[in-house]
């Protein structure tokens, strides 16, 4: 569940379109999905080994830390807390209150809405593990059961005549289809930052990541496939919301309105589960001595690091109230892909040290290389399409060089 929901947020119920506006053809809208499960598996294979060799407290930071040095690892911690996973869980928060707040027609503003959700989870992560997971196996539940009602929903809808739109299916198209696929795919590393608090980590987290992304790629395929077979390609580009409008199809308003509302709550999985994980790095990053002191602290009663619980939301309720879903995305996909690229690579610095682990990527070192190609080529579309932004991005990674040499300087 965790895996999964880590996986599943609001990209799947948003991007079937966007990838629609970029290739217009059935075959390369599935196609690009596709690539993007076979890009998740490799990601999960590669984090699979990571994690067995160094089950430790946040994952992802704790590979960098040990296979490089620990300012790579700080850097990821600092962009983590400022970029990737604040905003992240800012435009899951936005997409819930932008379908919620439609739905329900609350006079909250949609800046409000995000930010007061983001709190209120950020509150039930405050009490412990347990707790937080709790509220992420049923989230995760009823997104699937929202998923599966939204292909149902799809296959029982009449097929859609064909597309009308202008063939642009080349391979710049389909480069610039995969950066929001790859993005709606990405999530699976979060699970590793709860090693630390797993009773049998090298034997459960390979096992979690890859049937976790399995069961996501078996889902993913079966949304794009329903939503390009009701509304067509030409249908679903020009869609704001093709979950609903598929529903609508079959269901009416009124049947939209309903299973919309599960569609919509089903969204906050990937906000819980961001609470319930990323804290755990920026736990790790105070007990090495490079963050304040104050978030490596521990709830007497729950044991959960309250501090970096609260750290995470606060700011990602800034940067939900300042963005929006388009200027999020536009900073934080390169900068996440970029570390993507660097912790694949710990797997060469490990199999140097320590040839034998519990678990070995298949096929290594092709498919760790092919991996790293597919994360470089994202980096690249990226840049390209949007540099202003993914500059932004790059600067507040790179602001985090500074800092830590004042935290070094400060513990030494």
């Amino acid at each position: 569940m965790v895996v999964m929901g880590g996986i599943i947020g609001s990209g799947i119920f948003v991007t079937p379109a966007i990838v629609a506006r970029s290739v217009h053809s059935t075959a390369l809208i599935l196609g690009a999905w596709l690539i993007g499960g076979v890009a998740a598996i490799l990601g999960a294979l590669v984090y699979a080994e990571l994690s067995a060799r160094r089950p430790d407290v946040g994952g992802q930071y704790a590979y960098l830390r040990e296979a490089y040095h620990p300012a790579a690892a700080f850097l990821y911690g600092w962009a983590l807390l400022l970029v990737i996973q604040t905003g992240g869980m800012a435009t899951s928060a936005i997409t819930f209150a932008r379908y919620f707040g439609q739905l329900a027609r609350i006079g909250i503003g949609e800046g409000a809405l995000a930010a007061a959700v983001v709190a209120v989870l950020t509150a039930i992560n405050c009490f412990g593990v347990m707790a937080g997971s709790r509220v992420q196996s049923a989230l995760m539940l009823l997104r699937i059961a929202a998923l599966f009602g939204l292909i149902v929903c799809g296959l029982a809808a009449g097929a859609a005549p064909p597309s009308q739109l202008p063939a642009s299916d080349g391979p710049v198209a389909l480069g610039a289809a995969l950066v929001p696929v790859l993005f709606a795919y990405g999530g699976w590393q979060t699970a590793c930052f709860v090693a630390g608090e797993m009773k049998e980590p090298r034997r459960d987290l390979p096992r979690a990541l890859l049937l976790g992304v399995a069961g996501v790629i078996t889902l993913y395929t079966l949304v794009v496939f329903v939503c390009v077979r009701a509304l067509g390609a030409e249908g679903l580009a020009r869609s704001t919301a093709p979950a609903f409008d598929v529903i609508r199809r079959v269901l009416g308003e009124r049947g939209a309105a309903v299973l919309g509302a599960g569609i919509a709550i089903s969204t906050l999985g990937f906000l819980s589960q961001s609470i319930l994980t990323a804290p755990r790095v920026y736990f790790a990053m105070a007990e090495d001595g490079v963050f304040f002191r104050s978030v490596a602290s521990v709830h007497p009663r729950t044991r959960a690091p309250v501090v970096a619980i609260a750290l995470q939301g606060v700011l990602t309720i800034v940067i939900a109230l300042a963005g929006t879903y388009e200027v999020i995305l536009g900073y934080m996909v390169a900068i996440d892909f970029i570390f993507f690229a660097l912790t694949a690579g710990c797997i060469f610095v490990f199999r140097r040290r320590e040839p034998q682990a519990p678990y070995s990527m298949p096929g290594h070192p092709a498919t760790t290389l092919v991996f790293i190609a597919i994360c470089a080529a994202v980096v690249l579309s990226t840049f390209a399409r949007d540099l202003r932004h993914a500059l932004l991005g790059l600067g507040i990674t790179l602001s985090g060089l500074p800092v830590f040499a004042l935290w070094r300087r400060k513990a030494a």
